[in-house]
């Protein structure tokens, strides 16, 4: 059974068009990937809230940044042993310059998890050696933009 938790997703543009990702170690596949910064929705919160708590939490990034602008983005994923299959509404959020980053409030799952981050132009995407999520990020950024 696939876990449908609701979450949202930020996609981080800076002044010269390159995607922000954060690299992430999932240690029961020991799987590495890229993803953009984002996560979970609390009860009562709405998406656009989330995504701007989530932005600054996982970033140091201001969550006003964030603008009312997304889309929905079909996810079929695993993470730490779970199978994740649901729709998430990925926000535009956009940086004169190339901000600098650094989490504000990791949780401990995090911490353990996380590997780094860094701005890609959505070019290179697809020559990463590790798997980026989503698959069809390049497709997301054209929707936002």
């Amino acid at each position: 059974m696939a876990e449908t938790r609701p979450a949202a997703r930020v996609i981080c543009l800076d002044g010269d068009g390159r995607v922000l990702l954060l690299r992430w170690h999932d240690h029961v596949s020991d799987e590495v990937f890229w993803e953009p910064p984002g996560g979970g929705i609390d009860p009562g919160e709405s998406a656009l809230a989330a995504a701007r708590r989530e932005l600054t939490e996982e970033t140091g990034l201001p969550g006003d940044a964030v603008e009312d602008v997304w889309v929905q983005v079909e996810r079929d994923f695993h993470w730490l042993g779970v199978h994740y299959m649901k729709t998430e509404p990925f926000f535009l959020a956009r940086f004169p310059g190339t901000p600098k980053v650094g989490s504000v409030e990791f949780t401990a799952e995090e911490t353990g998890t996380y590997r780094g981050h860094a701005w890609h132009t959505p070019d290179s995407l697809d020559t990463l050696p590790e798997r980026v999520e989503p698959p069809n990020l390049r497709d997301v950024i054209e929707r936002l933009v």
